[in-house]
């Protein structure tokens, strides 16, 4: 290396310095190189980037666009389960005071059909009870009349003095019970 500097300055040309032709050719090919890189690299680049750009802020656009349906459908979702949550609840509160009110009725109901029960069973007592005082007072009339005609020693066939001992007799039982009542 040393020989071709030593050679170099001999003939007079410094070797640090560029050839002028050599460069005008170098900056020629840069211009055609530079050229065909303007002309047609760099705008194919350009599409790429452009489209690459466009489809990424469409798919942005496609996501922002999803990300709000998607976002009114909950919202709408929630609207509608609250709805049908108050809807339910209605619904529950009209059955429990429709239940209150069919038990209110059926208690009305069983407490009439047994007063009237109640009512039917006094009026079938005292009848019977009626009954049984007839009863009572026909047999203890005859039985009394009976006792009285054997203590007397005769026969008390007359029916008005038979109906006025039994009568009387009556009367004195109806005055000791009311008596020991007290």
């Amino acid at each position: 290396m040393n020989q071709v500097i030593i050679s170099a300055a001999k003939e007079g040309t410094n070797p640090l310095v560029p050839n002028v032709w050599e460069m005008g050719v170098v900056l020629a090919g840069f211009a055609v190189l530079m050229f065909i890189v303007v002309k047609f690299v760099v705008p194919m680049f350009e599409k790429t980037f452009a489209e690459r750009a466009e489809a990424i802020e469409g798919g942005i656009a496609k996501a922002e666009k999803a990300q709000a349906e998607a976002s009114a459908a909950l919202e709408e979702y929630k609207q509608q389960l609250t709805d049908a949550r108050a809807e339910a609840n209605r619904i529950r509160e009209e059955a429990r005071a429709e239940g209150a009110q069919i038990l209110a009725d059926l208690k009305e109901k069983a407490a009439s059909e047994s007063a009237r029960i109640t009512a039917q069973a006094h009026v079938q007592i005292e009848s019977e009870r009626q009954a049984a005082v007839v009863s009572l007072r026909s047999e203890v009339g005859t039985l009394a009349t009976t006792l009285a005609g054997r203590i007397v020693g005769e026969a008390l066939n007359d029916d008005e003095r038979s109906a006025r001992v039994v009568e009387r007799f009556l009367a004195d039982l109806e005055n000791q019970n009311a008596g020991a009542a007290k």
